[in-house]
């Protein structure tokens, strides 16, 4: 071809490998170690948000990326791709803030990795290896979501979604999955226990939680069911099942305890985020709903609370959401997403939400216990109808009137 001809590229030498190597942990330790500052400008007085994302892709490990050795990768080429680091979950241990990632590869297979942080905000570093998770006699083809749960029986649960492809798909569809709940425990993170996936009588398990206490003697979870055999808001909405053996988890009966509603944030769909917080005023809970517009679907986060006595019954419902995407949030994978499985609880009652936003990266918004159960008594309910929303606001007018 006229006028057009080849560069020779020639092999780097061990040195030049060297120097690139020697770049390549710079800058990423630079990454891993940057401060992560509170956004200044005012906010709702709810929490605070940070101005950069707590983990990317970026901040996988390089040994998990790159071959290392010059004779095998002179180049210094990446053979592993990471593609997300999002909806983690969260536990508190010794101290440590430490997040089970969902991490997902180019390959499009997710797997779970522990990421810690000294702070709960920044300075967040993979440990070596990525979680080893123990199959079950029907291996699935991808895990997803994993709530931590500590629980009063001394272990902490992994429950996690486990999807496999649709046996009754049809011969060439390969888009249709089956969920279900994945069931894991563990007393160190690192060395898992696997547990025959959790059994419901009604539908896919996308969205499984486990309560961190007994509920009458029995394990209990928030379930997410997927048909219209249950009590209330046919279709599905927030569960309720109570289980007499962990390693045998069946629940044959479900109920409602958050419904999906009409013309509200969670029209389409609803799902507990982590496992609640216990509080002297009954248990906070962190949630995810979802209604369509012109860009499609669109995730935000609500809160509720449920009583002492009995965590399945609701005793107050902040109306609207909660934390919605914003800016960059808006943007990635799927997007006009935000999605919590994890927050932290400190000794000092700081709580610290971890949140996905738009199946691609991890951020964090940081409030004390006292503000969300204000939020949460004291922020009106959602009345249903525009009419009832303008008497809502014209009430807390006529309060403010002369105050400012």
């Amino acid at each position: 071809m006229p006028g057009f001809t080849f560069n020779k590229v020639m092999k780097p030498t061990k040195e030049e490998f060297e120097k690139r190597l020697a770049r390549l942990k710079k800058d990423h330790e630079k990454l891993l170690s940057k401060k992560n500052k509170a956004i200044k400008v005012a906010c709702n007085g709810i929490y605070q948000k940070y101005k950069r994302p707590i983990l990317t892709d970026a901040h996988a490990p390089i040994h998990w990326r790159y071959d290392l050795n010059y004779d095998t990768n002179p180049y210094l080429m990446q053979r592993i791709g990471v593609n997300a680091a999002f909806n983690s979950g969260a536990i508190y241990l010794d101290g440590k803030y430490l997040l089970a990632v969902r991490t997902e590869g180019w390959d499009r297979k997710s797997f779970f990795a522990i990421a810690e942080s000294p702070n709960g905000i920044d300075n967040w570093r993979y440990w070596d290896h990525p979680i080893t998770m123990p199959e079950t006699e029907n291996p699935e083809t991808n895990v997803y979501d994993m709530r931590l749960v500590k629980h009063e029986d001394g272990w902490i649960y992994g429950i996690f979604c486990s999807e496999r492809k649709d046996p009754s798909a049809t011969k060439g569809d390969t888009s249709q999955a089956t969920a279900s709940g994945g069931i894991a425990r563990t007393k160190d993170l690192i060395s898992w226990e696997r547990l025959p996936d959790f059994i419901s009588h009604h539908g896919q398990q996308r969205n499984l939680v486990l309560h961190p206490e007994f509920v009458d003697g029995k394990y209990a979870f928030y379930t997410r069911p997927q048909d219209g055999f249950i009590e209330v808001g046919g279709g599905g909405g927030i569960g309720w099942a109570l289980v007499d053996d962990i390693s045998k988890a069946e629940a044959p009966h479900e109920k409602i305890i958050d419904e999906k509603i009409y013309h509200t944030i969670k029209e389409l769909k609803n799902g507990q985020g982590p496992a609640p917080i216990k509080t002297e005023k009954g248990w906070l809970h962190l949630a995810h709903g979802v209604r369509g517009c012109a860009a499609g679907l669109r995730y935000v986060l609500f809160m509720f609370m449920t009583s002492l006595d009995d965590p399945s019954k609701v005793i107050a419902r902040p109306g609207g959401h909660f934390l919605a995407p914003e800016g960059e949030e808006r943007i990635g994978d799927v997007s006009n997403v935000v999605f919590t499985n994890g927050w932290i609880r400190n000794e000092k009652d700081e709580v610290f939400i971890y949140y996905g936003s738009s199946d691609t990266r991890m951020h964090v918004a940081t409030t004390i216990v006292d503000q969300l159960i204000d939020y949460c008594m004291n922020t009106p309910e959602d009345g249903f109808r525009s009419a009832e929303s303008v008497k809502t606001i014209n009430k807390l007018i006529d309060k403010n009137m002369g105050l400012y």
